[in-house]
């Protein structure tokens, strides 16, 4: 089976190379990498779909409960942290779990145990849930026409209209299913099944034109023409 891609989030080393030693005793996790604060997680987030975040609740610059509010909701959390009162706040944000540490390899395995059964991809009911603001949304992919990269955020424009969510299109490339969407632009992803003409350098959805850039070109002509 695929490995769960693992992100390790806290501020004190010591922390971060515990779960990093237990990750790795595992065979269905893999380490993707660790960061020392949230601002460094985002980054590392922006390059790899990450799939299980073990998120330490107090640190110095964004709390991880606050972090835990901006990240897209396809990554499921485990809270880690010393103080056991901050275990309601963590479990009203639907984490997966809540680690208090000390972090025994026990309770630790009991945790991730459940991230086995819990996780589904999107595939399975040919969905994607969407994180805008404080609120989930279930897009169907074939009512998905393409995807935007707008600064910090991407764009999800449909049938229903359009949806901002805090994501990276490199995350949702290798998310979304492959016979369905693929990159045009460093700034979109399009459904191919809703793409009707190619003008030019320009795909068209609708009334809306979708750049191609040259980098994808002959493969857009190879597979939608």
């Amino acid at each position: 089976m695929e490995k769960i891609k693992c992100l390790v989030v806290d501020d004190e080393e010591l922390a971060r190379n515990l779960l990093e030693t237990y990750i790795d005793r595992i065979d269905f996790l893999e380490c993707a990498g660790s960061a020392e604060s949230p601002v460094e997680a985002m980054e590392i987030m922006r390059e790899i779909n990450i799939d299980l975040l073990f998120l330490d609740i107090q640190m110095p610059e964004i709390k991880g409960t606050d972090f835990a509010k901006m990240i897209a909701p396809t990554t499921q959390i485990i809270f880690t942290t010393a103080y056991s009162e901050y275990a309601v706040e963590g479990f009203e944000l639907n984490a997966l779990d809540y680690l208090l540490k000390p972090i025994t390899f026990e309770r630790f395995l009991k945790s991730v145990s459940k991230i086995k059964t819990e996780t589904k991809t999107s595939d399975q009911d040919g969905t994607i849930t969407v994180k805008s603001g404080y609120d989930l949304h279930k897009l169907k992919y074939d009512d998905i026409l393409y995807i935007e990269s707008d600064s910090e955020y991407v764009i999800y424009y449909s049938k229903e209209g359009k949806l901002m969510s805090n994501q990276s299109l490199k995350s949702l490339e290798n998310m979304l299913p492959k016979e369905k969407f693929m990159r045009v632009h460093r700034s979109y992803i399009i459904n191919k099944t809703k793409v009707s003409a190619l003008k030019g350098r320009d795909l068209i959805i609708g009334k809306v034109s979708i750049p191609v850039s040259a980098k994808y070109f002959d493969l857009v002509r190879q597979e939608l023409f």
